[in-house]
């Protein structure tokens, strides 16, 4: 078969990245196949495979398999069999036997001492030389090929017989980023994402775009110091898969822990978890509930600054925090009646402080659970190299650069800029480690960067944290002076007006200004307990203030006749208005205030994607709107599906176009009652 014939023969992507990573690419049914039947890392296996199945022969790699099997079968210690794999080394009688398990060392007394995981023994012997040429050994252990012999020792009356004759890490002994950069300019975007995705195990062919980022974006943390990601979602989705096979440094957590072992000793002797690994996962988040309300704090501090205090002194850490846990409703359930952080345990759902501090919240429920035709039989990185790359790239910094082509939105404070910079830095890393990136996928990285921290702030909000109102989120583009706000699909998609229902206390207004341009707004209303006072956030000011006071002054003077006296006289009512378009034009927006209100007040939703127009007096008569064809031109572009319109404006919709009513479909009303009634579907 001739070099065109050997490509025409296999996959396309299969050809190229076994030439250009040559040695550095295995296939991934391999994997499972050999998997199924041993409960080892995936390292471990790929590292085996690397050594006996590198071939595109068929018959030579099965017999690398079985050669591959029989080395598990007799190298590879189960954890119950631990007494019989020490028998064999004893008898022996000097010479040496290999195994497969995860080797720890620490010093005590001045005296290195191993410990062999599955072996089962915690006072090996093993060669100072070791211990300095594989640092690692040292911070959390690694996994190894060990040739063990067994020693009787008249001076410890034989308590510690086993001895180390050789050790090999199951792990590259060099990694060269710059030749991984130089080769990953060799293949287009698509290739790279398709490349990495079946490095993962997965098969890109069966999954949409979105999806594919999705799954990359739990690589993350593992690439991106200091990130904090939250996934929650359906069981059965390869959540902390990433995290527990993806790579040797990360660390999975199965229940809580301690300051102790997250953060070190008081005494400085012995590291915490978070100056160890590169991530830390905590996987079923919902088993956390027991942990110790001092993990949180300081987990707190830590990860909005690195730091953590220990003793007199502070310490730093760089390693990541995941978490993953199960949604037990629908997804429409959660946003309608509650909020996504509902999973969580109290000990972290009640310190919104700490939820804010998360930098992406990766909608698991997008994520299908794992099924066959998921998995790929194609070839990826050896999960081991693909490791080093991402552990070496967690040394460099592109969180600037989304400065060369846009700035990010008045929305979002500090706190969410470092959020979707570290995000876009990590999604550099993995897909653009070389640095090289068009215009219009920059866009993209940024985009659903905002979406991730997006998420975090809307469901803060849900919560009833007046101070994290601010979710127009959108960014700039540097060139053209374009603003594009980003919305969260799972509350309406990308258009500024949600097609699913707001919560109670939240509607869409509109206005036209003096010199016809037109504003649209999103007004939310809380409600808290209090003495009948309005008040305001920054947002709400000049005429805007006015009419807003206006209405709440109509609404307390009516307040038993809508039969809500008791409700309005023990209630603070606090309102925002996001400026959707964020033009500044000075709105009046009475009639949407009286409506958010009652809303609010009666813990009842408007119906979905709905725009109030109008405003009125203190005595709550009706204002008809400047000016109809220009807002509802605009709302239909951006969602809108019915508008409320006081009656006084009937006679406007002669002006208005066929387009538009066929796809904002008119409600009228006479007074701010009926509105109300009209706009929460009462009538």
């Amino acid at each position: 078969m001739n070099l065109d014939e050997e490509q025409n023969a296999v996959d396309p992507l299969d050809y190229k990245v076994t030439r250009t990573f040559d040695g550095k690419v295995v296939r991934k049914d391999l994997v499972r196949k050999v998997k199924v039947g041993a409960n080892v890392p995936v390292f471990v296996l790929e590292f085996l495979l690397g050594k006996y199945c590198a071939s595109s022969d068929e018959m030579a790699i099965q017999m690398g398999l079985k050669v591959v099997n029989d080395t598990l079968a007799e190298n590879y210690i189960r954890p119950d069999e631990f007494m019989k794999a020490q028998s064999k080394v004893e008898q022996l009688k000097g010479d040496s036997h290999t195994f497969i398990d995860k080797v720890k060392v620490r010093l005590t007394d001045s005296e290195y001492w191993a410990e062999l995981v599955n072996f089962n023994h915690k006072y090996v012997h093993i060669s100072p030389q070791y211990v300095r040429d594989y640092e690692r050994l040292l911070t959390g252990g690694v996994w190894a090929q060990v040739d063990m012999r067994f020693e009787y020792d008249e001076e410890s009356r034989g308590k510690n017989p086993f001895w180390i004759k050789k050790l090999q890490p199951i792990q590259i002994a060099s990694f060269d980023l710059e030749e991984y950069q130089r080769r990953r300019s060799e293949f287009t975007s698509g290739e790279w994402i398709d490349f990495v995705i079946r490095t993962m195990g997965y098969e890109p062919a069966v999954m949409e775009h979105r999806l594919k980022i999705l799954f990359l974006t739990r690589l993350i943390p593992l690439t991106e110091r200091n990130f904090n990601l939250v996934e929650l979602g359906p069981r059965g989705t390869g959540k902390s898969y990433a995290v527990q096979e993806l790579s040797p440094y990360g660390a999975l957590l199965t229940g809580p822990t301690t300051v102790a072992n997250m953060f070190g000793h008081m005494t400085g002797k012995q590291k915490g978890m978070v100056s160890i690994w590169d991530v830390v996962a905590f996987d079923e988040v919902a088993d956390l509930q027991k942990m110790p309300k001092e993990v949180i704090t300081t987990l707190k501090t830590y990860c909005e600054s690195g730091q953590f205090q220990r003793g007199k002194e502070a310490d730093t850490g760089d390693a990541s925090i995941a978490m993953f846990g199960n949604t037990n409703q629908p997804i429409d359930v959660m946003v309608q009646q509650g909020h996504l952080f509902a999973p969580m345990p109290d000990v972290i759902r009640d310190d919104m402080a700490f939820i804010d501090r998360l930098h992406f919240y990766l909608p698991g429920w997008e994520v299908p659970k794992m099924s066959p035709e998921l998995f790929t039989s194609g070839y990826g990185f050896v999960v081991d190299y693909f490791a080093e790359a991402l552990r070496a790239l967690r040394k460099h910094n592109f969180t600037e650069v989304l400065d060369k082509e846009f700035s990010l939105g008045s929305h979002l404070n500090t706190r969410d800029q470092k959020a979707v910079r570290k995000t876009v830095s990590g999604l550099m890393k993995i897909i653009y480690p070389h640095g090289k990136i068009s215009k219009d996928e920059l866009a993209m990285l940024v985009e659903y960067a905002i979406e991730g921290r997006r998420r975090v702030k809307e469901q803060l909000k849900k919560m009833g944290s007046f101070e994290y109102y601010q979710t127009s989120f959108s960014y700039r583009d540097n060139e053209s002076g374009e603003d594009k706000f980003v919305g969260v699909p799972e509350q309406g998609g990308r258009d500024l007006i949600a097609a699913d229902p707001l919560a109670p206390g939240s509607v869409y207004t509109g206005t036209v200004g003096s010199d016809g341009t037109v504003g649209l707004y999103r007004l939310e209303v809380t409600v808290t307990s209090g003495t009948r006072k309005l008040k305001t956030a920054g947002g709400v000011k000049g005429v805007m203030k006015e009419s807003i006071s206006r209405a709440f002054s109509y609404l307390s003077s009516q307040k038993v006749v809508f039969g809500l006296g008791r409700e309005i006289d023990n209630s603070d009512l606090h309102v925002e208005a996001i400026d959707l378009l964020n033009n500044g034009v000075e709105a009046e927006v009475g009639v949407a205030f009286f409506v958010a209100a009652f809303s609010a007040l009666r813990q009842s939703p408007t119906t979905p994607a709905t725009l109030i127009l109008g405003d009125m007096s203190i005595q709550g008569n009706i204002k008809e709107v400047r000016s109809l064809t220009e807002i509802l031109q605009l709302a239909k572009d951006n969602g809108v599906k019915r508008a409320l319109v006081p009656i006084e404006n009937k006679r406007q919709f002669l002006e208005v176009s066929g387009d538009i009513m066929e796809h904002v479909d008119p409600v009228f009303y006479g007074d701010p009652k009926a509105a109300a009634f009209k706009a929460l579907g009462m009538n």
